[in-house]
This record gives structure tokens, C-alpha cells and sequence, in this order.
């Protein structure tokens, strides 16, 4: 069944549509994953100062790109919603697409110049003055990475809402390919490439994401399905209602990404208030956390899509169906990784040390420790994420941010405060405080959806389509 055919008429059909479309895109988050692994992997070896100055380049760089890959992907829903009511669709697709890359632009080119002042920026936070100074000359490469990545991210976007998913995860697949290499080329110099160190890694970046780039572009331009919307024709030509639009719909979005991405940044901070020791190990147990999350993440961009296609419908059983049909994945998913996760925690840290070699015996004893707590907050964070991802296909977005900010940020980081160091339960305090803010906003959302009717959410003038 195509993804704008027919509305679903039972579960078993959604959950059908839902694990053709969420699929591919949670296999394109998990390469994401890997690509950014690679750079870690062969930045590391380059010494403790290039190592810190790219851990926090790729901190301030990716808290702004992912802030602007929401900014720019209100488009889905509303594109969905197209779609769904199929009234001049490929007019209407055509125009949500063209203002969101100009969005993207206009919102890369400002931070693109704010990233400029990376070395300045990390003065003010206090850092080595050594690490401030490598972390500007890698941002002031990296930062040519922004305007492809967001410009591929709306691509990505409009590909999967239009029926071609799986685009997404033969890209990712080829940027991973091609990260790889370029690493190998430009870090250490191979094959009579000049060896530049941090530098080539973040050239290596800059090649990588503007293939991705171009790779969408050549899929929309020529695939059979997407060439009909023709969405690079008249790019020139402004629809400045749909700008604001996607703009009104989208910066609740990415002000919700960096509440949430900033929580997490903000426990680092935290942990290294502790120790040393806990700051590693604290990386270790998010590493595993995130490349669970990357599964309902994937789940959560498909019911943006589903449930936004219903709402252009205007079809009150659809939506209930493909909003519950993603949420109930994304949490029994998450239920399979939080029994994994407690009853091996030992082995999912082997993967990243050495767990039989005595000087990492507290790093990986603390390791455990905030995995256990991990565990106990993986249902939420999958219902969190599926939940917001299907209020968004009801252009559902304002109040969400509101929910995020009070949920992790006073429920959340003052739990982590208080527990961390008036409790003194230092590092497990500070989990137990991230599985707070997670919970307390996974059962707003959640509530927040189950009440949509009452609430006012639902299209005004309910169909049925058959």
C-alpha cells in the first residue's frame, strides 16, 4: 500500500504501513551513529588536546544542527497533512519544500557565523586556553558542514513523507563509506594524502556531507515516484505564508531538541564537577542509551508522517491508529533494550573497555551503575519521543517545547542537582535525575495525546475516506 493510498482500516494495517516507513529511517539513524563514531575513532588518536577540542566542536556543532534539522523538519507534517487531503498536492508539496531549504539557509548562514567564533565562545565557558584554540580552527572548517546537512535533512524528509524511505538508508550507508575513507586519508595520510590531523577529520566531514547533499538531490531530480513533484522547480520564487508557517511550526521543535540535547550536555557538565573517571564512564552509558534511542527516533519521524497524512484526512480513527501504532512500537521496543540492558550491562560496556583490566575496574563498576538507571528509563524515553513525533503530525508543537523545558530542566536537572550533590548519590543521582525529566515528560505527551479531542487537536470536521 502506498503511503498516501488509502487510509488504513485496521491496527494490523497501520502497524504494516508504520514498519515499511520507520524502517529504513531508524537503519539511516543507526548508520548516523556509526558515521559519527568513525570521527571519534580516528580523532582519538591524535593526542588529549585535538581529542577534547573535537569533543567539543562536535558538541556545540551538533546541539545547533539538530536544532536546525527540527527547524526545518516542521515541513513534514505539513507535507503530510498535503498528502493526506490530496488537494493540489504536488503544488502544495512543491512550495512546503522550497521554503523550507530556504529556511535552512537563511538559519545556517547565521549560525554558520556564530560558529565562526567557536574559540571565543569556549573562553567565555572557561576551557583550556589550548583546546579553545584547536576547537576554533576545527569549527571554522566543520562549520561548512551545516548548510548541506540541513539542505539533506529536508531532502531526507520529503523523500520519506513522499513514499521513498529507503533512499535515506542507502545514503547514510554511502556517507559512512565514504567517512571512513576520508579519515583514513586526511588524518594520518595515507596513499599520499598530506596528514592533517584534526583538520583533515573535519575536511573529511565537509566532503561527506556534501555528497549526501548532492546524492539526495540527484534521487529527487531522477527517482520515478519523486521527479513528479518537480521540487526544485521555480526555486527561486518566495511563498512567504508557507515560510512562516513552517517557521511558527518548527521553532517550538528545535527548541525542544536542544532542551533535550542540552540536558544531556548539561549531566556531562555535572559529572565533571565529580571526577574524571565518572565522566567516562557516564560516556559510555549515553553511548548506549543513544544508539537505543536511535530505534523509537526512527519510529517517531514515521508517525510524524502518518499521523500528519490522517490529519490532512481529517480522519479521527486514522490518527488514533497511527499515533497508538507508534507509540506502542517505540515503547515495546524500548522494553526489549531496557531488559537487555539490566540483565547484561557487564557486556555492553565490554564494548568500549576492557572490563578484565584492573585500572578500569571503577570506570566500569560506575559504568553499571548509571546503566541500571538507564535501563529503568528506556520506556520513557521511547514513549517520549514516539509521543512528540505523533503531536507533531497533529502540528502539535508549542506546547510540547513548554512540557520539555519544565520536564527537563526543573523536574530533570534539579532532581540531578539534588540528588547528585546535596544527596551526595553523585553520578547515579545524576541518572536518576535524567530518568526524571524523561519520565515526567513521556507522561504529559502521552497524556497530552490521549487527551487530543478535549484538547482541541483534531481537525475540525472529522471524514471518513475509504
Amino acid at each position: 500500500m502506498p503511503l498516501a493510498g488509502p487510509p488504513p482500516q485496521t491496527m494490523r494495517d497501520e502497524l504494516r504501513a508504520l514498519a515499511r516507513l520507520a524502517a529504513p529511517l531508524v537503519g539511516a539513524n543507526l548508520l548516523q551513529m556509526a558515521v559519527y563514531a568513525v570521527d571519534v575513532i580516528f580523532v582519538a588518536r591524535l593526542g588529549a588536546v585535538d581529542f577534547a577540542a573535537a569533543t567539543l566542536g562536535v558538541f556545540l556543532f551538533s546541539l545547533i544542527l539538530w536544532a536546525l534539522i527540527g527547524f526545518t523538519g516542521a515541513c513534514a507534517p505539513i507535507i503530510a497533512a498535503e498528502l493526506g487531503a490530496r488537494a493540489h498536492a504536488v503544488r502544495e508539496v512543491r512550495r512546503s519544500f522550497r521554503m523550507a531549504m530556504w529556511l535552512g539557509a537563511i538559519a545556517s548562514a547565521f549560525f554558520m557565523l556564530v560558529l565562526a567564533h567557536g574559540e571565543t565562545i569556549l573562553h567565555w565557558l572557561g576551557q583550556d586556553p589550548r583546546v579553545a584554540a584547536r576547537t576554533g580552527v576545527f569549527l571554522d572548517i566543520l562549520l561548512f558542514v551545516m548548510l548541506p546537512n540541513v539542505w539533506a535533512g529536508v531532502m531526507r524528509t520529503a523523500a520519506a513523507a513522499l513514499g521513498r524511505p529507503g533512499w535515506a538508508l542507502v545514503v547514510t550507508l554511502m556517507a559512512l563509506g565514504l567517512g571512513i575513507l576520508g579519515n583514513w586519508l586526511l588524518v594520518f595520510g595515507h596513499a599520499g594524502f598530506p596528514a592533517l590531523g584534526l583538520e583533515g577529520s573535519a575536511i573529511a566531514s565537509v566532503v561527506t556531507a556534501c555528497a549526501m547533499m548532492l546524492a539526495y538531490a540527484a534521487i529527487l531530480q531522477f527517482d520515478g515516484k519523486l521527479r513528479r513533484y518537480r521540487l526544485f522547480g521555480r526555486w527561486w520564487r518566495p511563498e512567504w505564508p508557507r515560510l512562516i508557517e513552517i517557521a511558527k511550526l518548527g521553532a517550538p521543535i528545535a527548541l525542544t531538541f536542544t532542551l533535550e540535547g542540552a540536558l544531556f550536555g548539561g549531566a556531562a557538565f555535572l559529572m565533571g564537577l565529580i571526577g574524571v573517571v565518572e565522566v567516562a564512564a557516564h560516556a559510555i552509558a549515553l553511548n548506549i542509551a543513544a544508539i537505543a534511542f536511535q530505534v523509537p527516533f526512527g519510529i517517531a519521524q514515521a508517525a510524524t508522517i502518518r499521523v500528519g497524512m490522517a490529519y490532512g484526512a481529517a480522519d479521527r480513527e486514522w490518527i488514533g491508529r497511527a499515533g497508538w501504532a507508534a507509540i506502542v512500537t517505540g515503547t515495546g521496543f524500548m522494553a526489549l533494550t531496557a531488559t537487555a540492558i539490566w540483565l547484561a550491562p557487564r557486556l555492553f560496556v565490554s564494548i568500549y573497555v576492557d572490563v578484565s583490566e584492573p585500572a578500569h575496574a571503577r570506570e566500569v563498576a560506575l559504568a553499571i551503575q548509571y546503566l541500571a538507571v538507564c535501563a529503568m528509563f528506556q520506556l520513557f524515553d521511547g514513549a517520549q519521543a514516539v509521543a512528540a513525533g505523533s503531536l507533531r503530525g497533529l502540528q502539535d508543537t508549542r506546547m510540547p517545547m513548554l512540557i520539555a523545558g519544565f520536564g527537563y530542566w526543573v523536574a530533570g536537572f534539579g532532581t540531578a542537582i539534588f540528588l547528585g550533590f546535596h544527596a551526595h548519590w553523585e553520578g547515579v543521582g545524576i541518572w536518576v535525575g535524567l530518568a526524571v525529566g524523561l519520565a515526567v515528560v513521556s507522561g504529559m505527551l502521552v497524556t497530552r495525546w490521549s487527551m487530543r479531542e478535549r484538547l482541541g487537536l483534531l481537525p475540525a470536521h472529522p471524514t471518513k475516506l475509504n
